[in-house]
């Protein structure tokens, strides 16, 4: 089997994750669509069962905050798709493209906006995540994608 490309330094990439509510409902098409409609480059993806460490370890800026059990059992419930996505300006193209968090106040046209919805839960099923930065989006890569990550 051929090994993975890494990922070109020169360019800019982010992670983005299609949650367990998006993956369940049937949203990976829709959202990808939207991706690459956008003209961004899909380089990595995969479906995968989240372990709870893995979960700890990436959002371990949260830890001690009120929904960081809530989120992290949402996020271990079910399978959901990992994805690397290169671009120019792409962690901030994502980040429009996605809306803001609470999917009630999402602007229509958004991914959040159009596909989701407040449940009433204690944690918010948004339908997708983004890096929020260069260094997060390095961080959150390496996490999920160490194969295309270089080693130093």
């Amino acid at each position: 089997m051929p090994t993975p490309d890494l990922l070109d330094s020169h360019k800019e990439h982010t992670l983005v994750l299609i949650k367990p509510d998006g993956f369940a409902r049937g949203l990976t098409g829709e959202v990808l669509r939207r991706i690459e409609a956008k003209g961004y480059v899909l380089k990595g993806l995969k479906i995968k069962q989240a372990s709870r460490e893995l979960l700890e370890e990436h959002y371990a800026e949260h830890r001690g905050q009120h929904f960081f059990e809530g989120l992290v059992q949402f996020m271990s419930s079910a399978p959901l798709v990992a994805v690397v996505v290169e671009g120019d300006r792409v962690i901030e193209g994502i980040r429009t493209l996605m809306g803001t968090t609470n999917p009630t106040l999402a602007a229509p046209g958004t991914i959040r906006g159009d596909l989701g919805r407040d449940w009433g839960r204690s944690y918010v099923e948004n339908v997708v995540h983004g890096s929020d930065s260069p260094t997060s989006a390095e961080r959150e890569i390496a996490l999920w994608f160490p194969e295309l990550v270089e080693r130093s």
